[in-house]
């Protein structure tokens, strides 16, 4: 198929040199999708149908599923597309619900090496229903590299999330382990397949937590044929300024409220002046007047509609120059646009704009709230009390923007001052991961990229890790503008051994005490171990950890306290054992990974040795922040974890 491609001939098709360009530029992006992926095979599944199926004109009773489609020479197709409707019994075919299915086969590869096929006869009374074998090794593979996709493994549940209709916004509530990302960056996939022409003129774009989770991610829609999707993190998205500076945790919990909205709205239009004179306009010998009474009434019906305030500087000429045409019509002249666009644009007319809608500068205005009490107290009247105002406005006055210091959350509120200039462009479909630690307006961030499409929300309540994590999913849709987002619940884990989100789970009392406990469908046996150490030999006790899970297969995370990563780096180098950093590949050479905890959330290992849980927690502004935190840290594991620890214990763990 890709020499098929490669072997077009382009040169007397297009009309000219653009559609040329175009025409070359999708044949390039086509070739890039149909790359062999070494040790990843084109099909993993077959299904035979009781009767013939017609799907777009493809018939037949039998059909391999694979990740992508393809054709043999003469067109007819050898492979389905997963995403294809044919494909979908595949994931959700049972023996009490069997889709016409007679058998459905799955296949086992040893990187690209077909080596095992296991079948069930969905429709044969005389077979038991049996859990796949071939599934549960797929399941527990051992991972290093990037993030694989679940293409062969999708379970039932998570395949209804991801065909869901591309109109409606669903957020998943996922426990760890069970497979939420996979689920948004699969369903990003099926949305491409199936509205494949609407979201290429809208686009779709991947936020994620961080940098090093979004290159853990990042092959996963590749390996789908998918190339197009951008990915991007909160603070990228509202990246208008360098970002310098930090705030303390009230500060930071302030700004990020929802209130601020109303603040920004505020300040956005104290500049606002009526006009306390008319204005002439000359054409010709004539003169027209526009009274201060008919000016005010322009200015403020702008204002009631409460339209952007760009777009109302920009309409208020246009109003203007309306009014004066009608004067002339009622004074037998019959002005038509380009008289009107001419009066719009008079000397007059753009001087009294500029007097009663001044040019709002996001950045300076932001900057104007949180260095000038007195500005800051008129706008957040009745919205912020006075210890609020109080505890985010700057110290020290900066000079000029240039030597202004901006925090994560102040470039958040020059986004949304920015939007409520100049309306922020809207994508087809946005997937949000890790959604839990957003604030109220973060979410209002992300909504507007996504304001007139839909959304893919990801994330666990139970491991929100910063001081505004949301307590619920309903408040967080109505931030992003998406109230009436559905809400679905994965509490079924294929990632994390039974054992280790057993014990995690013991937290949830105390960080999340309205969800479900996480079951799991692995257990690994002997994958669990607490190892109490006394005080002088805790980095030693690392160190051996790390050793004896170097001698299994697959990749290993070391995930400490942030304020442990020195001592450790240099125990491991002291020891000669190697380590990488989180968002480096792993590779056969180089499997351990060194973790700060505040970079672990979304990362998976094979093996996981956790140092010092009680470190962890105390790592955090407030307890429960840091329970969270050890939550997270708990359930990164895939086969197996360690804890070693010289401090008690955390008490919530039993």
């Amino acid at each position: 198929m890709r020499a098929e491609t490669e072997a077009l001939d382009i040169s007397d098709v297009a009309a000219n040199w653009v559609n040329a360009e175009v025409l070359a530029a999708e044949i390039e992006q086509r070739i890039k999708a149909l790359a062999d992926l070494s040790g990843t095979p084109l099909f993993f599944g077959r299904l035979d149908f009781e009767h013939a199926v017609d799907d777009s004109g493809e018939h037949g009773h039998r059909f391999y599923i694979g990740r992508r489609h393809v054709h043999d020479g003469n067109g007819d197709p050898m492979v389905i597309d997963w995403r294809a409707p044919v494909s979908q019994p595949f994931y959700r075919a049972t023996k009490k619900d069997p889709q016409d299915v007679a058998l459905r086969r799955r296949f086992g590869y040893d990187g690209g090496e077909l080596t095992a096929y296991e079948d069930e006869h969905l429709t044969d009374p005389a077979e038991a229903e049996q859990a796949s074998e071939l599934l549960q090794r797929e399941i527990e593979k051992p991972r290093v590299g990037p993030m694989r996709d679940i293409v062969a493994t999708i379970q039932p549940e998570q395949d209804e999330l991801v065909r869901a209709p591309l109109s409606g916004t669903v957020c998943v509530q996922g426990a760890p382990g069970t497979g939420k990302t996979a689920v948004g960056l699969h369903r990003v996939a099926f949305l491409l397949y199936a509205h494949r022409e609407r979201l290429a003129r809208s686009g779709t774009l991947v936020i994620g937590p961080n940098r090093s989770f979004l290159r853990y991610i990042e092959q996963v829609l590749p390996t789908l044929g998918e190339l197009e999707v951008k990915q991007a993190t909160v603070g990228e998205l509202v990246g208008r300024v360098e970002v310098r500076g930090t705030d303390d945790a009230v500060a930071a919990g302030i700004k990020g409220d929802a209130r601020m909205a109303e603040v920004l709205r505020r300040a956005v239009r104290a500049g606002v002046r009526m006009p306390d004179e008319g204005i002439v306009v000359v054409r010709g010998s004539r003169r027209w007047r526009v009274s201060a009474g008919q000016l005010t009434e322009l200015v403020r019906e702008l204002l009631d509609r409460d339209i952007r305030y760009g777009a109302a500087r920009e309409a208020l000429p246009q109003r203007i120059a309306h009014t004066v045409l009608v004067q002339m019509e009622r004074a037998g002249e019959a002005p038509d646009d380009r008289v009107q666009n001419a009066v719009a644009r008079m000397p007059v007319v753009k001087a009294l704009v500029k007097d009663v809608l001044p040019p709002v500068d996001p950045a300076k205005l932001v900057m104007r709230l949180l260095s000038d009490a007195d500005f800051l107290a008129a706008q957040a009247e009745r919205v912020l009390d006075a210890g609020e105002q109080r505890a985010i406005l700057w110290e020290r006055p900066p000079r000029g923007l240039k030597s202004v210091r901006w925090s994560a959350a102040d470039a958040v509120l020059i986004d949304e001052a920015h939007d409520l200039v100049e309306r922020t462009g809207s994508l087809g479909h946005v997937v949000l991961d890790e959604a839990q630690d957003l604030s109220p307006m973060q979410y209002r961030a992300v909504g507007r990229r996504c304001s007139t499409g839909s959304a893919t929300i990801l994330g666990d309540i139970a491991q929100g890790t910063t001081p505004w994590a949301t307590d619920s999913w309903e408040s967080a849709l109505a931030h992003l503008g998406k109230a009436d987002g559905q809400v679905e619940e994965l509490t079924t884990g294929f990632r994390v051994p039974r054992a280790v989100i057993a014990y995690a789970s013991r937290l949830l009392p105390a960080i999340a005490p309205g969800l479900k406990e996480a079951t799991s469908i692995r257990d690994a046996a002997g994958s669990f171990e607490i190892r109490p150490v006394p005080g002088d030999a805790g980095d030693g006790a690392v160190v051996a950890a790390c050793r004896e899970a170097l001698e299994r297969e697959g990749s290993i995370g070391l995930i400490a306290a942030d304020g442990r990563l020195p001592a450790l780096a240099g125990a491991l180098t002291a020891a000669g054992l190697p380590f990488l950093a989180p968002g480096d590949e792993t590779s056969t050479g180089s499997r351990l990974t060194l973790v700060p905890s505040s970079l672990a959330k979304g990362l998976e290992y094979d093996y996981v040795v956790l140092d010092e849980p009680a470190a962890v927690v105390a790592g955090e502004p407030d307890r429960r922040t840091g329970l969270r935190r050890l939550y997270v840290c708990l359930t990164r594991a895939v086969s197996g974890l360690t804890i070693t620890h010289t401090e008690p214990l955390p008490a919530e763990l039993g």
